[in-house]
């Protein structure tokens, strides 16, 4: 069940679109908190909020933040915001959105009409912190492309805790955000993976996507109990749409878990369930003996059923560098482990090289 404590409002730490992060007064003393606008207004100093304090109660990380489950001083009604479908449906959080496919978005007669996404590449990733590299790169390779990103419920579900995403768009790395499923917040709301990408390409006129969780991982040391599992899903649905799948294989020489070290073991699961071939993409390294060590795994695991390339990625890295965003991973940064975000960059740069500029999207629609 949920744990939480009543409080008042202290002060705002920080504010940006569709989040803010607090300082509460408690019963407990001074706790951290974070609200989300879209679920429970927009908070101010002086406010009465419920915060749900479970994960932090068992230790559980989350930056140390509780959640406000409830503003009692904002109680400003929002239901005539446009949209009939729900999100977090059938919880105490569920919140109303206009998804793309519904009859009252303006892109319903598009969505109803399309089957396809007409050869759109789409980058794959299995953790929300390969997505700067994969954009960079593909920018790196084509700047004029339109990248549109794809948040999946697998992670966290609102896209505003990402602190990435609004580094890349104002960066210019990122030119349009879709959240599936029970994600919230993107440009565009849509219901599920395959509707996700037909909207990347058509009502925001993507080039390139990149399909990826949002912030935060589960894993459990078990062959399926991850959420990165839904890769290869996404692999099959690209395909079906007649889209073009390029996967980041997770690649690390520097996590102590054997598991995870070369090739991670859950990319040599996706990759193995996925039904449909993708493209898998390595990152030439400077050390002869970890691509050495790469290549030993692909032949044993990977190269019978999809196709594998091989391209320098730090093109990427100098990119991000250049506008001063930066990556970590798992607490680790760029010079800790150069071989997992350069496999992102070069996913990124492999996808854009085999990107063709989007149709307007009336001649998308085939009308």
């Amino acid at each position: 069940m949920i744990d939480f404590y009543q409080g008042s409002v202290l002060e705002v730490i920080s504010r940006r679109p569709g989040i803010a992060k607090l300082m509460v007064e408690t019963e407990r003393g001074l706790e951290k908190a974070i609200n989300y606008d879209l679920l429970t207004g927009t908070v101010n100093p002086g406010d009465k909020v419920v915060l749900n304090t479970t994960a932090i109660n068992l230790n559980l990380g989350t930056g140390g933040y509780h959640f406000v489950l409830s503003n009692l001083t904002n109680t400003r009604r929002d239901s005539m915001r446009p949209g009939h479908v729900m999100k977090l449906r059938y919880t105490p959080c569920q919140l109303k959105v206009q998804s793309v496919e519904e009859e009252s978005s303006p892109y319903h007669g598009l969505m109803k009409r399309a089957d396809s996404i007409n050869g759109m590449p789409v980058v794959l990733g299995l953790l929300h912190s390969m997505l700067p590299y994969a954009a960079a790169g593909a920018k790196a390779a084509n700047p004029k492309l339109r990248i549109i990103y794809i948040m999946t419920d697998g992670g966290a579900l609102p896209l505003a805790l990402s602190e990435l995403i609004p580094q890349l768009r104002d960066n210019g790395l990122l030119d349009g955000t879709i959240t599936v499923g029970n994600s919230f917040g993107g440009d565009l709301e849509a219901v599920n993976i395959y509707t996700g990408l037909i909207a990347a390409r058509l009502a925001l006129e993507g080039d390139l996507a990149i399909v990826t969780i949002g912030p935060g991982v589960v894993g459990t040391g078990t062959r399926f109990g991850f959420s990165g599992l839904e890769q290869a899903d996404i692999i099959n649905a690209v395909n079906k749409l007649k889209g073009r799948p390029f996967v980041i294989p997770r690649v690390s020489f520097a996590d102590a878990r054997r598991r995870h070290r070369g090739i991670s073991h859950h990319t040599r699961t996706v990759l193995d369930l996925a039904c449909t071939p993708a493209t898998v993409v390595f990152p030439l390294l400077d050390r002869e003996d970890l691509m050495e060590e790469l290549r030993r795994e692909i032949t044993q695991e990977i190269s019978s059923q999809h196709s594998i390339r091989e391209i320098p990625g730090a093109p990427a890295h100098e990119m991000l560098k250049e506008k001063g965003i930066a990556v970590t991973s798992m607490g680790r940064v760029f010079e800790d482990d150069p071989a997992f975000f350069l496999a992102a960059g070069a996913a990124g740069m492999m996808a854009a090289k085999r990107a063709v500029k989007s149709l307007t999207r009336f001649d998308q629609a085939g009308t």
